[in-house]
């Protein structure tokens, strides 16, 4: 779990990682910045600061964010219930299939209407398998919600693929491009675009 504070603008305010890692777990040893935030928001006394914080980021116009990849963070946590989910106007899910079976869990803690749960259960469950995008739910303080396709070019896509293959298949290119890693997103990107309007 991470946290940070953006202004209006999304501009960073404060590296609350650093600040955590600096005055609340002074002489921990072993730690990495990311798990910081995790290990003090288990501590009791944190669930004041972390209420004092959500409000007052708010009264100047700024934004508390919390990113988690582990939905038992804020299952286990009554601190996170009523420090950070109370206090939240916006939440964003990815897919939580893996997480079908504590999704009860989940929608009670945030306050989930069976229409928002519907809609967070449909995420990704029939994209287009011609198309590389992944979806995401946006709830906006518990009035508007709706689900959204994200997709990036197939240059961008490339630059951050995880698949084998594709990753092969790029850096043998780069080595003959001279090291032009560029170049080569750029000529792999057009070889699968002609590749994809060859198929019927």
């Amino acid at each position: 779990m991470s946290w940070f504070l953006l202004n209006r603008n999304l501009t960073l305010l404060e590296p609350y990682d650093w600040k955590l890692s600096r005055t609340v777990l002074r002489g921990e040893r072993g730690s990495n910045a990311s798990d910081l935030p995790g290990k003090a928001i288990a501590k009791e006394g944190m669930a004041d600061y972390i209420r004092y914080l959500f409000k007052t980021v708010r009264k100047f116009y700024g934004e508390a964010v919390v990113v988690t990849q582990e939905v038992d963070d804020i299952i286990s946590s009554p601190i996170v219930k009523e420090s950070i989910v109370n206090n939240s106007d916006c939440k964003i899910l990815l897919d939580q299939r893996k997480y079908l079976n504590k999704f009860s869990q989940i929608q009670s803690l945030l306050g989930l209407t069976d229409k928002e749960k519907a809609q967070i259960l449909s995420v990704n469950m029939s994209n287009d398998p011609r198309r590389k995008y992944k979806e995401v739910w946006f709830g906006l303080g518990g009035v508007q919600s709706t689900v959204y396709a994200t997709e990036v070019s197939l240059e961008e896509y490339l630059c951050y693929s995880t698949e084998e293959s594709e990753k092969v298949e790029l850096e043998g290119l780069t080595k003959e491009l001279g090291g032009n890693i560029e170049l080569a997103i750029r000529r792999l990107a057009e070889k699968k675009r002609n590749q994809n309007n060859e198929i019927p």
